[in-house]
């Protein structure tokens, strides 16, 4: 356990933890403390209290002192000089023509840096500007990327509600938010309407979602048997703010009924339960298909042939046959008797013709030549 004090440096900003070292300021006081980027000036939101170590970073770094009058008056001048210096990075992005959008700028306390938040769809190539900027300014240049959410955060308006946007009142951190808890909480999957200032799904979809998850564990899903008190029914609805079911039972034979219950008065169907009687609901007809049409009593014999569809035979391929077997179906037939077939065929290009004709030649005996006459 360590005894910390909580400072914010950012309006709905994140809270860090310091080392108060001997120094006990109250909540809206305004301290100076040391941090990994120097000396900065932060607002006290939480006094001296014990946290466990796995909640704070090591190693923790102290108060240097309470804020004076002259600090605070300082951190005022700051704040001037950033919104000159936002006009100054704004001529100088148009006149390098980079595709990036300008959301804030921060003065360090000791004004050793200045810090341009932007945005942009790609990567940016911004060396040129960085040297431009540290030409003016004098001071160290730093050029950060940030998201969509961040840039609401920091430019702040009012969401649906008609209140201003969680994330620049009083959210500090960003929480993971998923299509699936709109799902979950019957909401309409309308993107204009799940959807906060940034373009993302807004961050209340998280506020209720473990009330919702713990009042659909105890029911089973829409479509499902549950015991009721009037019998056994199928969930067509679950209301997780009135924790209310409502389920279809059959009342008579052919009639069924949807009540509603509360959860508490509900209970998943057992192995000794009967399984609920579901309505069966007239099957729709299909298109382009005919359907048959009901005929008379005295045709009733006639009717499974006639709603028979007439099927046409197909005209069988021709099956191959070999030599041989065509030789004794011509035989069978008792037609013209064919050409035997050839033992071999004569090889064409190399080797054909000509080649056994110059194999005779070889073979054939040499008479030897007469002797003239004298």
């Amino acid at each position: 356990m360590a005894t910390v004090i909580g400072v914010r440096f950012k309006k709905a900003g994140k809270v860090y933890y310091f080392d108060p070292d001997g120094i006990w300021p109250r909540p809206g006081d305004y301290v100076i403390v040391e941090t990994a980027r120097g000396v900065e000036f932060g607002e006290v939101v939480t006094g001296s209290r014990s946290v466990n170590d796995a909640q704070i970073v090591t190693p923790l770094k102290k108060v240097i002192r309470i804020a004076s009058e002259e600090d605070v008056q300082r951190a005022e001048a700051n704040e001037k000089r950033e919104a000159e210096a936002f006009k100054i990075c704004q001529e100088r992005i148009a006149r390098h023509k980079l595709d990036m959008k300008l959301v804030s700028v921060e003065y360090t306390f000791d004004n050793n840096k200045i810090i341009f938040y932007f945005t942009a769809n790609g990567r940016v190539d911004f060396r040129d500007l960085v040297k431009d900027l540290a030409s003016v300014f004098k001071v160290r240049i730093e050029l950060r990327q940030i998201g969509v959410r961040d840039e609401a955060k920091m430019l702040g308006g009012l969401g649906s509600c008609g209140r201003p946007i969680c994330c620049g009142a009083f959210l500090g951190d960003f929480q993971p938010v998923s299509i699936k808890m709109a799902k979950e909480q019957n909401l309409s999957l309308n993107p204009t309407k799940i959807s906060g200032q940034c373009g993302r799904l807004m961050c209340c979809l998280k506020y209720e979602q473990e009330n919702y998850e713990q009042v659909l564990k105890r029911v089973p899903r829409v479509g499902k048997d549950i015991v009721t008190p009037d019998g056994v029914g199928v969930i067509t609805e679950i209301n997780c703010i009135k924790e209310t079911v409502k389920v279809r039972i059959r009342v008579d034979e052919d009639s069924f009924d949807v009540r509603e219950y509360p959860i508490d008065d509900v209970r998943r169907p057992g192995p000794d339960d009967a399984a609920a009687i579901r309505e069966q609901r007239p099957e729709k007809p299909r298109r382009g298909r005919p359907q048959p049409q009901p005929e008379a009593a005295d045709n009733a014999e006639d009717a499974p042939e006639e709603g028979k569809r007439k099927r046409y035979p197909h005209q069988k391929a021709p099956k191959n046959l070999s030599t041989d077997q065509f030789l004794e179906k011509m035989k069978e037939d008792g037609g013209a008797t064919p050409m035997p077939p050839r033992e071999h065929r004569r090889k064409r290009g190399r080797g054909g013709k000509g080649a056994e004709e110059r194999q005779e030649a070889q073979s054939a005996p040499v008479e030897a030549p007469k002797d003239s006459e004298a």
